[in-house]
């Protein structure tokens, strides 16, 4: 690794480090009592003697409805759902019998137990439901119902506070003069936010100053938990932001031996946290997704915020790897294998519109095509 650069890990573990989350049980059984799985007869095997036994059928039991004990001799209509009346140790399904009358003829026996939904056969009384640093998708919210939970703990959308560095920036839409560029960080940030629900508080363009830069600091750091920042990370003359927060807050960390996006700077302003990403287009989407992501995630309570790789081919050959981890852009093809998008460099955004994901590629680790390497779609990292 470069001397005095921090590797990935190590920056992840700082920035995530101290998150709490809160628990949460559920407190009752599901389902609640023995049901029947499918429509049929509810009965007694000790009732079942010689071929094709025939059963006065006593009662009928609706979902939704209690029946009463199975008297000695008879069956149940029963129905999927509905609770399993006492004294009865399997249900025969109706295809299996026949109706005659107020009586049943079973034409195959069932083993005991069959189709019958055990009592706390889904969640146990006092069993956990949904484990605190859940992130709640819509089966989830409707498990918490199945249980009678009408209402779940959530914390608060993250208020995240963004703002863009840098004279050369024009909105897009307003004439673009010589040596100017169109401020899409503005836009892909934003969408970034959006997918992760944030409350964003979006402060627009910072003029190239240590004033301005410590100014919106502060007022970022009043209103928000969380602020990110593009641009001004770096060394040079017209880079304020990392001066900035280190006269308005403290900053842990600055460089991270990664590529694209090593200018990168942690730390904190009043109560807030600071992540200050690079502002090349392709660096600041990378690394909004490597450490922006699970530190929002983990701010939120989320428990598992560690993005999946899978192992695919690689498709292509990348024989000069480079000293720091990569993030290289890369899409599916038709044969199942990965493609390489022509041009790495950190300024194409072009790459990370094409692409359908990332391969986390180990610093100095040569590629062949046939290679299976590391993974990660895009569909994992918006999650």
């Amino acid at each position: 690794m470069n001397q005095g650069l921090l590797n990935v890990d190590e920056a992840l573990q700082q920035l995530l480090a101290g998150a709490r989350p809160v628990a949460e049980t559920s407190t009752m059984n599901v389902p609640p009592m023995d049901n029947s799985a499918m429509d049929g007869y509810a009965v007694r095997l000790a009732d079942l003697k010689g071929p094709g036994p025939r059963l006065k059928v006593s009662q009928k039991i609706p979902a939704g409805s209690t029946g009463k004990p199975l008297a000695t001799g008879t069956a149940a209509r029963i129905f999927t759902g509905a609770p399993v009346p006492a004294g009865a140790d399997a249900i025969v399904m109706q295809e299996d019998c026949v109706q005659e009358g107020d009586e049943v003829v079973v034409n195959k026996v069932p083993a005991r137990g069959e189709w019958i939904r055990l009592t706390g056969s889904d969640i146990r009384a006092g069993g956990e439901v949904l484990p605190a640093g859940t992130r709640l998708r819509p089966q989830d919210t409707g498990l918490a119902a199945s249980v009678g939970i009408a209402s779940l703990p959530v914390r608060r959308r993250v208020r995240l506070g963004l703002f863009f560095t840098g004279d050369e920036l024009v909105m897009p839409g307003d004439p673009l003069p010589p040596g100017r560029i169109y401020n899409s960080n503005r836009f892909t940030l934003n969408g970034l936010a959006g997918i992760f629900g944030c409350e964003t508080r979006d402060y627009g363009i910072v003029p190239d100053s240590l004033p301005a830069t410590r100014g919106m600091l502060r007022r970022a750091a009043a209103e928000c938990d969380v602020i990110v920042t593009s641009g001004g990370v770096s060394v040079g003359e017209a880079d304020f932001v990392k001066p900035a927060v280190e006269a308005e807050g403290e900053l842990l960390m600055w460089k991270i031996a990664m590529k694209p996006g090593r200018p990168l700077a942690f730390g904190r302003v009043g109560k807030a946290n600071f992540i200050g990403l690079p502002g090349n287009p392709v660096s600041s989407f990378v690394t909004f997704l490597v450490f922006v992501r699970p530190f929002l995630l983990k701010t939120q309570g989320v428990a598992d915020v560690q993005a999946h790789a899978i192992p695919v081919r690689a498709d292509f050959d990348w024989p000069e790897p480079d000293p720091r981890r990569e993030f290289l852009r890369v899409k599916w093809n038709a044969r199942g294998g990965l493609d390489l998008y022509p041009t790495q460099d950190s300024a194409v955004l072009m790459s990370t519109a094409w692409a359908d994901g990332l391969v986390d590629n180990p610093a100095e680790h040569p590629i062949r095509a046939g290679d299976m390497v590391k993974f990660i779609p895009y569909s994992e990292l918006y999650r």
